[in-house]
């Protein structure tokens, strides 16, 4: 790398990057869509700070993204602080300490900036725009379909109505390896045949698990046919707990929304580490990043608590275009209260600071779609 690229001020470090006009606006529009959906369902809207001592923000769930939290000195107190690479941790903590008394079940909203060590092949980006839900005290099917429905109807508020959501059990596997006695070598190489969906390793490294493995590999898709595959299968007392779980969330989501794509893979166990029942993980056709990903965690030491994550960036990636402001010039001296109503009508109004000789022509260099004429807007287009 040259030394002119290294000192070119524009210059940022991988996987950061500025958002742009119009960009930056819309993508906070939406946010404030998300999030306007989220408060009609009784979320509550919290704000956690961006940075926290290491000890709280590391704790109970937190742990789970240790290896992904920037940390540093704070010059004040000499204690080292983390910034936040997901806020679900955050919410917890003020749930069990600010919110300890509050009424359960507790709705809970966030919309924010993380910032993650390292981004992934499909999600380079580490500065990661979210807005979440968080339904914590509660622990029944029904809490568990809430966060899927909440979730559905604030994707479709930005018009992002052709989703998947993909439910899993990330503790099912750990839960039949424990049964069966696989550790070591032997649990890790049966893992990572998991992880590949490879059938063919799963068959080898299985023992006794190989055929209920391999047909809950081959079920995944569609939840009936997955979950008439957990229904048959010869699970332990936890295990079939949990696929009776996932049957009872399915119904009750399909009971408010039976149009809704829901997919289930039962031996799906990558994810959040402090996920412990139903989770999922939202995706739109023929796009590979998540959209959104959630599920049951316990807040704190006991507390039952299930959410949801929006990854805004993605989320407009998978949107119709918006179209943008129309900017309407507003020449010097034109009536203050025209400029006014034509706000409230959705324009931008771009407010003259100077006379000019051509204010059609500086009405398009900057931009412009629409001239304020005698109290209306009139497109540019139309102006000799």
């Amino acid at each position: 790398m040259s030394d002119d690229t290294i000192n070119n001020p524009a210059l940022l470090p991988a996987g950061l990057r500025d958002l742009l006009p119009p960009d930056a606006e819309t993508e906070a529009m939406a946010v404030e869509s998300l999030m306007e959906v989220f408060a009609a369902h009784g979320y509550q809207r919290v704000k956690p700070p961006l940075l926290e001592f290491e000890a709280s923000l590391l704790a109970g769930s937190g742990a789970a993204v240790a290896e992904q939290t920037f940390r540093l000195m704070d010059p004040v107190s000499q204690r080292m602080m983390g910034l936040r690479a997901d806020t679900t941790p955050q919410v917890a903590r003020i749930a069990t300490t600010r919110l300890a008394q509050t009424a359960r079940p507790l709705r809970l909203s966030y919309a924010g900036q993380c910032l993650r060590v390292r981004g992934t092949q499909l999600a380079p980006d580490r500065q990661i725009a979210q807005a979440g839900i968080e339904l914590i005290g509660c622990d029944n099917p029904a809490a568990d379909a809430e966060i899927v429905l909440v979730g559905a109807e604030a994707l479709a508020a930005v018009g992002v109505v052709r989703v998947s959501f993909d439910l899993t059990l990330p503790t099912l596997v750990p839960i039949l390896l424990d049964d069966a006695g696989f550790d070591g070598e032997r649990r890790a190489a049966l893992g990572r045949a998991l992880d590949r969906k490879d059938s063919a390793s799963v068959e080898r490294h299985g023992g006794a698990l190989a055929a209920t493995l391999a047909d809950l590999l081959l079920a995944s898709g569609p939840a009936d046919r997955a979950l008439h595959a957990l229904d048959a299968a010869p699970l332990p007392t936890l295990a079939r707990e949990l696929a009776d779980r996932l049957t009872a969330a399915v119904a009750a989501i399909r009971a408010r929304a039976p149009t809704l794509r829901l997919t289930v893979d039962p031996v799906e166990f990558r994810g959040m580490r402090y996920e412990t029942g139903v989770s999922v993980t939202i995706y739109a056709p023929g796009r590979h990043e998540e959209l959104g990903r959630g599920g049951r965690y316990m807040c704190g030491e006991a507390e039952p608590a299930t959410g949801l994550t929006l990854y805004a960036d993605a989320v407009l990636r998978a949107a119709p275009p918006q179209p943008a402001r129309p900017r309407l010039y507003v020449p010097l001296g034109a009536d203050q209260d025209d400029a006014g109503r034509m706000r409230r009508l959705g324009y931008a109004t771009i407010a003259a600071l100077a006379p000019e000789a051509d204010p059609v022509g500086e009405a398009h260099r900057l931009g412009c779609s629409h001239i304020l004429r005698n109290g209306s807007a009139v497109p540019l287009s139309t102006e000799g």
